[in-house]
């Protein structure tokens, strides 16, 4: 079966296509994906059997052998780092705790560097 990598594909469309290892491109319909699957991210090596079509070369029966390293995954702190940074957040957040009694809230600009702060930690927690 002839392998390569997604060079591009479109959610909203339900296509792309494929740079295969011998420099064709082959098109690539979201009904080739494996069964649950209506996307796949660029970059991505799979496995795939060819059929002519009125587009061309077409691929079917696609199988990934392994996706792609996101920018993000690769940039993680290790588990060591994120432990201590936890830390460091949850004694953040017990300290503007008290800024929301009474209806209050905190001072925009500390929660907006709060806020920052979560969602990067969120980033290095996603998996």
């Amino acid at each position: 079966m002839p392998t390569g990598k997604v060079k591009f594909f479109d959610d909203a469309k339900g296509f792309g296509f494929i740079a295969s290892d011998e420099g064709n491109e082959v098109y690539l319909h979201a009904s080739a994906l494996p069964d649950g699957l209506t996307s796949i991210k660029p970059g991505s090596r799979i496995e795939f059997s060819i059929v002519d079509s009125k587009r061309g070369a077409q691929a079917m029966s696609v199988r990934i052998l392994e996706a792609p390293v996101s920018l993000a995954a690769a940039n993680r702190r290790g588990s060591d780092d994120l432990a201590a940074v936890i830390q460091d957040l949850i004694r953040l957040l017990d300290g503007i705790g008290p800024s929301f009694r009474g209806g209050r809230r905190p001072e925009p600009e500390k929660a907006r560097r709060i806020a920052a702060i979560l969602r990067k930690v969120a980033d290095d927690l996603d998996a």
